[in-house]
């Protein structure tokens, strides 16, 4: 029972020596951690916006591509549409 006790003191003693640093340093500290973390927080965002921007540059390039390979395909479509439609065409007047 000595050791649990001597084990749970010991705890509390390093809790409120560990306490009372950093309420002593607080003041200090503080200040420099946000001075420190503005320019940082501050970089991150920046960094983001110019992803996202990117991002939809990307997007809407691509975006371009498959409209330009949707109307190519559309195109081909009707071209071939159109030959078959030349070719029965021809056909049914050399029969008739």
């Amino acid at each position: 029972m000595a050791l649990l006790g001597n084990g749970l003191k010991g705890n509390i003693m390093t809790g409120l020596a560990i306490g009372i640093g950093v309420a002593i340093l607080a003041p200090v500290i503080i200040p420099v951690v946000a001075a420190i973390a503005k320019p940082l927080s501050k970089a991150a965002i920046k960094g983001g916006v110019l992803l996202y921007e990117r991002g939809k540059e990307v997007v809407a390039e691509a975006g371009e591509v498959i409209e330009d390979l949707v109307a190519e395909a559309k195109s081909e479509i009707a071209e071939v549409h159109k030959e078959a439609a030349t070719v029965a065409e021809s056909s049914s007047r050399t029969n008739a």
